[in-house]
């Protein structure tokens, strides 16, 4: 029988860390009935194997299903084939909870997110609390990207970040339940219907930028994004993509990173817009290189980022956006 709440996981050479998630989602199963679907996107590492066995062994046929994507196509794709199996069910789910497998879901968390949409109908997609093994909160909520956050996370400088404070993502952490503009994908559930207004996730994104992308097209249509900080989801960050995790030494930015990116500003604002964001970030990180030098300072930005920046920006790369490969 077909749950309430459907959970979607996307594991790609992760798969201890997607039977540690599974094996917290187990723990709860006691306070919400949910159905998983983990997707593993040709990891080719015998993680698919490993996987099944784990459901076999533990006896989880009932709640936990897991199906072999064929194809590393990225986040959004590996998510949809899941999004798509439920939506298609005679009986559909009402929530479909994006979860990443690098997480550790403490108890009460999937309850909390259920129970703010069921008891709030105009909002659509909610997020929970991210955090570190010991509780230390994440960054989880955000505003939505524009030529503004481009041109503070350039130049970073103070007085830039406090005349746009309104404008930007606040570095305050809330402890109450707070409307925002979007929340962070590896804790995310969906209201079922808001895919039937919007669409699945952008499929052109192959990872990053395609959460923020899909709450900008639920907020077009009317649709709220809510951060629930009632909900811990313990994030072991950047262990999926290697990419985000601050506490290591940053690795160079993958192409990817960077078309996502130029895909989001052409997608959403236009050429004029994006070509604007662009020359916003390119002249305040390269006056922020030469104010670095000069104050010796040490930073943990990416090998190679400003040149990369530069080579991937639409001065170089173009104006063209891939078309949509979802439904």
């Amino acid at each position: 029988m077909t749950q309430s709440i459907a959970v979607v996981i996307v594991n790609y050479k992760t798969v201890d860390l997607t039977i540690s998630c599974l094996q917290s989602l187990c723990n709860q199963r006691k306070q919400a009935l949910f159905e998983v679907v983990v997707v593993d996107n040709d990891s080719q590492d015998n993680s698919l194997e490993k996987l099944l066995d784990v459901v076999n062994e533990n006896a989880w046929h009932d709640w936990v299903k897991i199906t072999d994507s064929g194809h590393n196509g990225g986040f959004s794709y590996g998510n949809n084939i899941a999004i798509r199996e439920f939506l298609a069910n005679d009986n559909p789910p009402e929530f479909i909870y994006l979860l990443n497998p690098d997480t550790f879901v403490r108890e009460g968390s999937i309850t909390a997110l259920h129970s703010f949409l069921k008891n709030n109908p105009k909002i659509g997609i909610v997020g929970g609390r991210l955090e570190d093994p010991d509780g230390t909160p994440q960054h989880s909520s955000f505003k939505f990207h524009n030529w503004l956050t481009e041109l503070d996370r350039g130049f970073s400088l103070g007085v830039i970040s406090a005349l746009l404070k309104n404008r930007l993502s606040s570095h305050f952490i809330p402890d109450i339940s707070t409307k925002t503009d979007w929340v962070a994908g590896a804790s995310m559930m969906i209201r079922a219907r808001v895919f039937k207004d919007i669409g699945l996730l952008d499929e052109s994104y192959f990872m990053y930028y395609e959460e923020m992308d899909f709450c900008l097209q639920a907020a077009r249509s009317g649709w709220e994004c809510w951060y629930v900080p009632d909900s811990h989801v313990v994030h072991y960050v950047g262990q999926s993509s290697g990419v985000t995790d601050t506490k290591k030494v940053a690795k160079r930015r993958p192409l990817y990173w960077f078309d996502s990116r130029r895909r989001f500003f052409l997608k959403n604002y236009g050429l004029f817009h994006t070509a604007f964001a662009d020359i916003c970030w390119l002249i305040g990180f390269s006056a922020w290189r030469i104010r670095n030098i000069f104050q010796k300072k040490t930073h943990n930005h990416p090998p190679y980022f400003l040149f990369d920046t530069l080579m991937n920006s639409v001065f170089v790369k173009g104006f063209g956006v891939r078309p949509v490969k979802n439904d």
